[in-house]
């Protein structure tokens, strides 16, 4: 499926200021089956609502959700949306899944310029990558927040940048938040 279109309201004009934020899946159970099947394990499940209480908190209203198609990212998804007071248009994208960084840019770079705000709900390590590459400069100590925890699971990165999605690539965003449920 495409990610090219949705509905949303970017104005024409002077550049459209837009978010992302990079959500990594909470943390996995290891059953018997294969890895796109893993589920969340009984911590994932618990800290998944508290990170999309925090998404809330952050007062972004996603405009399209991209979540990889494996079982822990939708679950983790599934748990946070409902935290959230506004449901994006959700994706489920095979792409996603074991996408490298590389991948994962040209994914945003398909996304329609309507879309203001986006969601990104996928695996290490392509969400550290991608947020790492994409943080051209950090508010205070994010950064080094972000590398030194190593992006743990149900953490997630916000960015903010300036301009086309078609526009996205290394060192274009601010990172403006980073949060982990066991910090």
């Amino acid at each position: 499926m495409s990610v090219a279109t949705t509905s949303g309201g970017a104005a024409s004009g002077s550049p459209e200021s837009r978010r992302i934020v990079l959500l990594r899946h909470a943390k996995a159970d290891w059953p018997e089956v294969s890895d796109h099947e893993r589920p969340l394990a009984d911590r994932g499940r618990k800290d998944a609502p508290v990170a999309g209480r925090r998404l809330a908190g952050t007062g972004i209203s996603f405009d399209l959700a991209l979540c990889s198609s494996a079982a822990r990212t939708r679950e983790t998804w599934k748990l946070a949306v409902g935290e959230l007071p506004h449901r994006p248009r959700t994706v489920y994208e095979e792409r996603m899944y074991e996408a490298s960084l590389g991948e994962l840019i040209a994914l945003l770079n398909e996304v329609s310029d309507e879309v203001r705000d986006i969601v990104l709900i996928g695996h290490n390590p392509g969400m550290h990558a991608l947020a790492d590459a994409l943080t051209g400069e950090a508010e205070g100590d994010l950064l080094a927040r972000m590398n030194r925890s190593g992006f743990p699971t149900a953490a997630f990165a916000v960015l903010g940048f300036t301009g086309s999605w078609k526009a996205v690539e290394h060192g274009v965003g601010t990172l403006v938040d980073f949060w982990t449920p066991h910090s």
